[in-house]
């Protein structure tokens, strides 16, 4: 047997006096427990996944994904380019445009909204003396006015993000109608609490020290916030916005089965006249915008990076 190297064995004997976390690995063996437990109670079996019947429906489903030209006939590119250009033609840029449309609408929106929101909601900015100590009666006595404004807004943002998009576009759709100004808002509505509540954190953690000056010689709250507080923040929440908004291109398609005509809707038609390679080829189209909107994100954090 090997023997282990002098600084192998030091290593070994740290890890060993090392201090155990033993509430991380009570955390570890409760949530196994739980995924045990969930899987036997559930009865999330093998047996009837790998069954026959189910072997077979996939069989049948891989079988329709095939291009419906190349069914009774071999591959030719040109035949697979005509039937793709025509789906482009007839529902494919269409659906796309709207999709991607819904999304930057609806991202902008939420961006504007998240960032007010975001500075009523910072602790620093929205105290009697924002960015100094509170001192004095007078300061103690106006702190709970801003103390509820704050709470307030941070409420209206969990109680924004905690409902999913699908509900928000149900709700909307039902006062407004089948329009895209449905999904925009529902959209727009969920991720402005959650842009909000990460700009928040992103004043709150801006150096202060600048700030403080500033606020020492006079500037005003407006003044902070405007030229201050906004460029210092700006990179950061830019972001988060980029994040989202790739997020807001997923979700826009998955809305459009709601019966707005994006892509969700083309792919909820395809998949109620059973013509799954149709289907295929719509969900393909969303996985390529979803690409783009990624390679545009990082594009635009790698720029912001070197900037900062």
């Amino acid at each position: 047997m090997r023997t282990p190297s002098p600084g192998m064995a030091a290593v070994e004997r740290l890890r060993r006096a090392r201090p155990k976390n033993w509430g991380a690995r009570a955390s570890i063996a409760a949530l196994a427990v739980l995924a045990v437990g969930s899987w036997i109670v559930r009865d999330f079996g093998l047996t009837e996944l790998a069954s026959a019947r189910r072997l077979a429906n996939l069989e049948n489903f891989a079988a329709e994904l095939v291009p419906f030209p190349f069914r009774s006939a071999d591959f030719e590119f040109g035949v697979l380019w005509t039937w793709i250009s025509g789906m482009m033609r007839s529902r494919g840029f269409e659906a796309a445009l709207n999709t991607l449309a819904i999304s930057i609408a609806a991202i902008v929106l939420a961006g504007v909204v998240g960032a007010l929101l975001s500075l009523v909601a910072a602790r620093t900015l929205m105290t009697a003396s924002p960015f100094l100590p509170a001192s004095g009666s007078a300061l103690a006595a106006t702190e709970w006015g801003w103390i509820l404004a704050r709470s307030a807004c941070r409420l209206f943002m969990i109680f924004a993000r905690s409902i999913p998009e699908y509900i928000w576009a149900f709700l909307f759709l039902a006062m407004l109608g089948p329009m895209a100004w449905a999904l925009v808002l529902a959209l727009a509505l969920h991720n402005a609490g959650i842009l909000g509540r990460l700009g928040a954190e992103v004043v709150e953690n801006t150096e202060s020290p600048p700030l403080a000056a500033l606020r020492a010689l006079g500037a005003t709250r407006a003044q902070l916030a405007l030229s201050a507080v906004f460029p210092l923040a700006f990179s950061r929440f830019l972001l988060f916005f980029l994040y989202r908004w790739e997020t807001c291109v997923r979700e826009a398609t998955v809305l459009g089965m709601l019966g707005i005509a994006s892509l969700g809707f083309w792919i909820q038609d395809a998949r109620a006249r059973n013509t799954y390679d149709e289907m295929f080829l719509l969900i393909l189209i969303g996985g390529v915008l979803v690409i783009i909107g990624d390679v545009v994100s990082s594009l635009v954090r790698e720029w912001v990076r070197r900037q900062g």
